[in-house]
């Protein structure tokens, strides 16, 4: 970064290098004066050229002060971003902040995130955006919130805006993360990615603006990149369910953390004890109810609707971690087996995804049942426990 007399505390330790990255794509009306604008703060500019036409081409070429990479084709957003992030790394810089070519941000906000991100150099910082300011399309804000309720329930954080292409990277935490999306989901993966990691993902609030519908310029493809980004988050909600969120279960069960659950959640709760109970009878069921994929967000959507305490419930439905599947699904069986009057179809040294899909109607029926049980089960015994041991009701 460029130090300016206005703008005194950019002056940033040596360990704090970053340079600005902006990706453009057909952007002629706007780039110069984007990169004029940023060019105020920075000196240290990286310009990805994603296969522009002639036009865009030939104003990134006659730009002043920045390095332009240039891609031949058109090869999306998201690998325009991964060249320039690589390019940062590889002249020695420990961050990228991410501007659009669109006009979109403003330069005037630069200084006060690039603070941010100095205090606190292992955050990802997001700007945030005012939804609804504007004449921002009505389908953006949307999206947005789309994209933020995903994130949450892919990484467990609460962003208020998960789209803004304003951002700063942390370019060494991020050098081991392989992308497998492209375009403009890469932008959501790449979070989603950088949170399971570990790295504190926040907000940082930013002004946004967006000229009228007749001059806007987007190459964002509702249908095609829509789908895209349903697709992606189909895949991360699944690689979170089996595997991160089980994960992050297990690390949790800290001598501290259970001992502060315990007091919040039971032994200090204002709740009574049958709501307890209920609430981690009601995520047992759904652990083992055969909702794949699902069991943990329709198990806290039930809890709230039935004013249930949420976190007892979460916490309950894990019961579907890997190493329970096979007695889940054996019990699931058995229990069909029992209903039906039919011999089990499947013993436990037989368990696969091709004996399930063989005797379906016997899991089903099983599964929902041994859920039902299970769940009244878990209830009981927590009830009795709780009034043993928690004799205040309130």
């Amino acid at each position: 970064m460029r130090m300016t007399p206005e703008e005194p505390y950019l002056n940033l330790k040596d360990m704090f290098r970053l340079a600005v990255i902006i990706p453009t794509y057909n952007n002629p009306l706007t780039l110069a004066n984007v990169v004029e604008g940023v060019l105020k703060y920075s000196s240290d500019i990286i310009v990805v050229d994603d296969g522009s036409d002639i036009e865009g081409a030939s104003v990134a070429t006659q730009l002043k002060g920045v390095i332009l990479i240039r891609h031949s084709k058109n090869r999306g957003k998201g690998p325009a971003l991964s060249t320039g992030l690589r390019r940062a790394r590889e002249l020695g810089f420990s961050h990228a902040l991410t501007f659009d070519a669109d006009g979109q941000h403003f330069p005037e906000d630069i200084p006060g995130i690039v603070k941010a991100a100095e205090e606190e150099p292992h955050v990802l910082w997001i700007g945030s955006r005012e939804l609804g300011c504007k004449n921002m399309p009505g389908k953006n804000t949307f999206a947005n919130k789309f994209s933020n309720f995903w994130f949450r329930a892919e990484t467990g954080i609460n962003l208020s805006d998960t789209q803004s292409g304003l951002r700063i990277y942390p370019l060494e935490k991020l050098s081991s993360i392989r992308i497998i999306s492209g375009r403009y989901e890469w932008e959501l993966e790449i979070i989603v990615r950088a949170a399971w990691m570990g790295i504190d993902v926040r907000n940082y609030p930013i002004k946004v603006y967006y000229p009228p519908e007749g001059e806007r310029v987007s190459h964002f493809k509702p249908i095609k990149d829509f789908t895209r980004i349903s697709l992606l988050n189909t895949v991360l909600t699944f690689i979170a369910l089996l595997w991160w969120w089980p994960l992050r279960f297990f690390k949790w069960f800290t001598k501290e953390n259970i001992k502060k659950f315990i007091k919040n959640h039971i032994t200090e709760s204002k709740e009574s004890n049958l709501k307890i109970a209920s609430s981690v009878g009601l995520g047992l069921f759904f652990g083992i109810s055969p909702l794949w994929g699902y069991q943990m967000i329709a198990a806290v959507a039930t809890a709230h609707l039935l004013k249930l305490n949420k976190v007892l419930t979460l916490v309950s439905s894990n019961i579907s971690i890997p190493p329970m599947i096979p007695f889940i699904l054996y019990g699931s069986f058995l229990a069909g087996s029992l209903i039906l009057g039919e011999p089990l179809n499947v013993l436990p040294s037989e368990l696969s995804l091709e004996s399930i899909s063989g005797s379906l109607k016997q899991y089903l029926i099983g599964s929902f049942a041994f859920a039902i049980l299970a769940g009244l089960s878990g209830m009981f015994t927590a009830y009795i426990f709780l009034s043993i041991f928690r004799r205040r009701e309130v």
